[in-house]
């Protein structure tokens, strides 16, 4: 794939962005203010999944363990 064809795929996606989000009609300084906040959102959504979903997993991977049978960590033995 060359050059011209990844800087046309991503201009076509941008293009597609600006329509889907009806952003093309704003004036220059509004599509920055609504950019601006829109990267501020998506930037906010990938931290929380970031930070919270692993202890969420964690938490609810405990409690099935514990419905089903599974054994607490206190009695699990170690061998070697």
């Amino acid at each position: 794939m060359d050059i011209k064809r990844v800087k046309d795929y991503i201009y076509w996606l941008y293009y597609q962005y600006l329509l889907i989000t009806c952003s093309y009609v704003l004036e220059p300084w509004e599509q920055s203010m609504f950019h601006t906040i829109i990267v501020t959102v998506f930037a906010m959504v990938v931290y929380t999944a970031y930070v919270f979903v692993p202890i969420h997993v964690r938490l609810a991977f405990e409690f099935f363990s514990q419905i089903f049978g599974g054994q607490p960590e206190s009695t699990v033995s170690i061998m070697n």
